[in-house]
């Protein structure tokens, strides 16, 4: 029963509050591996997810039919593009991830 009612929670609940719920969800991962001391491919699960994320956001945010305005979609596909390239970067050892973790805070913010 609990899951039927989680369920329709979801349905019921606004994409925007969606979004900052997920972003919130892996970025308290990053965290997490973060303060566990993981480095190299051990972040790799975490960092997927947000990758992930990011992606759909860009691939949604280029798509003719979306609403937000041309400067919002645009910024969105710019922080995409840096997201993969800095993640890359961090699994890489050659950054850290405190920076994807500031980023993300950011924009679970605005989304509040």
């Amino acid at each position: 029963m609990l899951d039927v009612y989680r369920r329709n929670q979801l349905n019921a609940e606004h994409p925007r509050s969606v979004e900052r719920r997920l972003l919130a969800e892996i970025t308290s991962e990053m965290i997490s591996a973060v303060d566990d001391g993981l480095s190299g491919m051990a972040l790799m699960p975490s960092l997927h997810r947000n990758r992930e994320l990011w992606s759909v956001w860009s691939a949604t945010c280029l798509d003719s039919d979306n609403a937000l305005p041309p400067e919002i979609r645009a910024t969105i596909v710019s922080l995409a593009l840096w997201v993969g390239r800095f993640t890359s970067d961090v699994v890489a050892g050659r950054e850290v991830m405190e920076p994807l973790i500031s980023v993300n805070k950011s924009i679970i913010s605005a989304l509040a």
